[in-house]
């Protein structure tokens, strides 16, 4: 369970609706669980569940939910084997896929299908927003590309098996703890690793130990790109040595330079970078002073009640009852 701090600031709940419903695809598939309609429900079912899961843990102010524009992108214009390599879907995981959108809206939260865009940039821009306006903010996703907006007041629950309460909260020590990179580092961490995932190569013979040691001890990759454009990388030799002296290793200073100096080792890279930043300039159409809009909770009880109830599941209908139409913890208690 996640505690619900004493918080002086609202909080945003961001949800990467695409990453919940692939997850919960793959682990309900074998219930076939159906609507009072007869489709395929049971991805849909999964994702609600963990949805009102997390509202009960986390008592946010307001949630939005970021989803994938499936019939175009920008990523895939600029880099056509993008994500290439990933198994076709199943056409009932896409027929949720396609419903989700129209179901959390007709709930009466918030949602954005960004064109040409990911929910990746969603959560970027939840993020930024939030930042922007004095609150806290909590991304729910399975990925790893949220990651970079982890700061003081962003976290992200990355759902593992085991739910939302197995699941760890992740901060900007526990990320330092995992990666061995600050959390303002690990997109340029990500850029140099690559992503198999989305069948982004990295730079060629850096590791992820390497990689987390060089933006720990010597800085940015601007800086690092810097020292062996102006001096012939002797800062990175150096740090790379003194590493492999403290430790008992052997000296690879002079092959990782190699291996940074190779023609097109800094084009993969800035080609990652562009590539893996989410848009933080998405107008999320949030407007939290206004009662009733889109994404605020706490919900219609009606709404809820007949929305949820579609599902068929008698047990989340009731917890999307409690849950749904309380107070979010920032409001005072009389």
């Amino acid at each position: 369970m996640h505690p619900v701090p004493d918080r002086p600031r609202r909080l945003l709940l961001a949800v990467d609706a695409p990453s919940l419903l692939h997850r919960n695809h793959h682990a309900r598939a074998h219930t076939r669980h159906r609507d009072r309609g007869g489709r395929p429900a049971w991805a849909l079912h999964g994702m609600l569940r963990q949805i009102i899961e997390s509202i009960d843990s986390f008592a946010p102010d307001a949630v939005i939910f970021g989803l994938d524009d499936r019939t175009a992108s920008v990523r895939r214009d600029a880099y056509p084997d993008y994500k290439a390599g990933r198994a076709e879907k199943d056409p009932e995981l896409v027929d949720q896929l396609d419903r989700a959108g129209a179901l959390l809206d007709a709930l009466g939260l918030a949602t954005l299908t960004p064109p040409g865009l990911e929910a990746d940039d969603v959560n970027a821009s939840a993020a930024t927003w939030a930042g922007a306006n004095g609150w806290d903010c909590v991304i729910i996703t399975s990925d790893r590309d949220s990651f970079a907006h982890i700061s003081e007041h962003t976290r992200v629950l990355r759902l593992i098996d085991g739910g939302i309460n197995g699941s760890p909260l992740l901060t900007p020590a526990r990320l330092r703890s995992m990666y061995g990179v600050p959390a303002e580092r690990y997109l340029e961490f990500a850029a140099v690793r690559g992503d198999a995932s989305d069948n982004l190569p990295g730079v060629p013979g850096i590791g992820e130990k390497t990689a987390a040691y060089l933006l720990s001890h010597i800085g940015s990759m601007r800086e690092i790109w810097a020292d062996i454009e102006y001096d012939e990388g002797r800062s990175v030799v150096a740090a790379l040595d003194a590493w492999a002296a403290e430790t008992g290793a052997r000296r690879t200073g002079a092959t990782v330079l190699r291996r940074l100096s190779a023609p097109g080792a800094r084009e993969t890279y800035e080609f990652n970078l562009r590539l893996m930043s989410g848009r933080t300039d998405l107008d999320l159409g949030l407007t939290p002073d206004v009662p009733g809009t889109p994404g605020l909770l706490p919900l219609d009880i009606e709404r809820v009640a007949r929305v949820v109830g579609h599902l068929d599941m008698e047990a989340t209908t009731a917890l999307a009852l409690r849950v749904l139409t309380g107070d979010p913890a920032s409001v005072p208690r009389a």
